[in-house]
């Protein structure tokens, strides 16, 4: 029997997490630019930005009875909220987000429209009911010590936390909260492989944990989904129209620093750095636009770059081998990849050479790649 209880309270507390995961991936799906979801940070979940004003904390809870007064749900969070290595600056909202709906006398119903001292006061009176001896209690009941926790705290530092406190209730559980994830991709992924997109894309968040943080950045969510997008939903895709030029001084002025660019002067050959730079723009305008399919074509890039890199790098030991001058070899070895005739891929047969030249610079403007022109000599 104690083997039974110990797995039900296992799979209990797995569930539960299971549904603080859905409530973060829904947050993923509405982060704005230089916002990140965490988990496990300051608490449940917490949506970081570039201010405490466009950052929030939450809590999850999932309780089937009601959020009444004295419910330990809300004390806890309290005793979190106000707790001395709780840095509330950091935030502008703490949200406790619990499946639980209000219980019929609670005097917690209008806590949202109340501002910090009145809220005060709701929490005091609340306390104040307790007789002298449940306070004075030598063992006194759990409840009754988080809220002399909560109570006991400096009344201004109290005040601040109580001001950014959102109670949502009776908020979806973890089949409806699922339900709206899947709406989410009504219209562009079929319903048939919505399963496995929203599978996936739940993996994908748990992959991102690790020792050190858990955290879900707006950039690397949208290109997981652009990922996930073009293998759920494949269809064809507008091709932007590229154009060969020349970089203008203007550009050239401004982009002299680039990783790329500062490759291609390391090799000596400063009079192909202005076609380069036009192809490097060209592929980031293209990226920039917002054509039918759109997140396909992305998908379609990335993929793309990950193959001109694999063969880029069959090229270079191939010309390491080579006898010679170091910065003629490297030269060679430019020129050689840059007029290669583009190979084509799934969706996209016929690439522009604009579209892999621009791919493999912007390969070379990634400083976590090990790549570059210049063939060293061993």
């Amino acid at each position: 029997m104690k083997g039974g209880q110990t797995k039900n309270a296992a799979l209990t507390t797995t569930l539960a997490f299971h549904y603080q995961v859905l409530i973060g991936l829904e947050q993923c799906f509405v982060m704005q630019e230089g916002q990140s979801v965490w988990f496990e940070k300051d608490g449940d979940v917490s949506l970081i930005g570039e201010s405490a004003r466009e950052s929030k904390q939450t809590e999850v809870k999932d309780y089937a009875n009601a959020l009444t007064d004295n419910h330990e749900n809300l004390w806890k969070t309290l005793k979190n909220w106000v707790a001395s290595e709780f840095k509330h600056e950091d935030y502008g909202a703490l949200v406790l987000h619990t499946t639980q709906e209000f219980g019929a006398n609670t005097s917690l119903k209008e806590w949202n429209k109340k501002n910090a001292e009145e809220r005060f006061k709701t929490l005091k009176e609340i306390v104040n009911k307790r007789t002298k001896k449940e306070l004075t209690a030598k063992k006194p009941k759990r409840i009754v010590t988080l809220q002399k926790l909560v109570m006991g705290t400096d009344e201004k530092q109290l005040k601040e936390v109580l001001a950014k406190i959102v109670l949502f209730t009776e908020t979806d559980d973890e089949e409806a909260i699922t339900s709206k994830i899947y709406n989410r991709l009504d219209g562009f992924i079929p319903k048939m492989n919505q399963p496995s997109f929203i599978e996936a894309l739940i993996g994908f968040v748990y992959k991102k944990a690790d020792q050190e943080k858990w955290e879900i950045t707006k950039k690397d969510f949208d290109s997981k989904r652009e990922e996930l997008t073009s293998i759920y939903c494949p269809r064809p895709f507008t091709i932007p129209t590229f154009s060969l030029r020349d970089a203008t001084e203007e550009e050239l002025e401004t982009h002299e620093d680039a990783l790329f660019v500062k490759k291609i002067n390391n090799i000596e050959y400063s009079e192909v750095i202005p076609e380069a730079l036009g192809n490097w723009i060209e592929l980031h305008n293209s990226l920039n636009e917002e054509l039918d399919g759109t997140p396909q074509f992305h998908a379609t890039a990335k993929r793309y770059k990950q193959q001109l890199i694999r063969r880029f790098k069959r090229k270079y030991t191939t010309a390491k081998r080579k006898s010679g001058n170091t910065i003629l070899k490297s030269q060679d070895l430019y020129d050689k990849v840059i007029d290669e005739q583009p190979f084509g891929i799934k969706g996209y047969q016929n690439p522009d050479f604009v579209f892999k030249n621009g791919l493999i610079h912007d390969a070379m403007d990634d400083d976590e790649r090990d790549i570059k022109w210049r063939i060293e000599d061993e």
